[in-house]
C-alpha cells in the first residue's frame, strides 16, 4: 500500500545518526543520500523511509506514530537501546503489550525531531 514515508528533520546529521543506529538493528541501511535527504531500506535507490532536511520541520500531531516491524524481541531491544544511545527519548520500554495481543512485544521512542516511533514484533519468545 505505501511506497515510502518521508519525515522532515531539522538536523540531518543527527537524524541520520539516530536512524542509522536504530534501523541497523532491523537490518535496514542507507540506500541513498544527498545534501538534503537520506533514504533507508534494503535495496539501493529503493527507500522505505526518507529523511528530508527542512528548517521548519515539526512532527505530526497527536495520535500519529510510525511503527517498524522487528523480526524478534531481541531486535526490538536492540533498536530501543541503539536509539536511546543516539539521543532518542524513551516513550515506553521494550515489553509485552497484552492489550494489543498475546505476543505483541514493542518499544516506543521519540526521535530527536519529536517524531513518535514504535518498533514491534508479534513473534513468540
Amino acid at each position: 500500500m505505501l511506497h515510502h514515508i518521508s519525515l522532515g528533520v531539522r538536523d540531518l546529521a543527527l537524524a541520520a545518526a539516530f536512524y542509522d543506529a536504530a534501523l541497523g538493528a532491523l537490518a535496514y541501511r542507507r540506500v541513498f543520500e544527498d545534501d538534503t535527504a537520506i533514504g533507508y531500506g534494503v535495496n539501493d535507490d529503493e527507500d522505505i523511509l526518507c529523511l528530508k532536511l527542512r528548517s521548519d520541520a515539526s512532527p505530526p500531531g497527536s495520535g500519529f506514530h510510525l511503527a517498524f516491524t522487528a523480526r524478534s524481541r531481541a531486535a526490538v531491544d536492540q533498536f530501543h537501546a541503539a536509539a536511546l544511545a543516539i539521543g532518542g527519548s524513551d516513550n515506553g520500554a521494550p515489553g509485552l503489550r497484552p492489550d494489543y495481543g498475546n505476543n505483541y512485544y514493542a518499544a516506543f521512542l521519540i526521535d530527536p525531531d519529536g517524531h513518535h516511533i514504535e518498533v514491534v514484533t508479534k513473534t513468540a519468545a
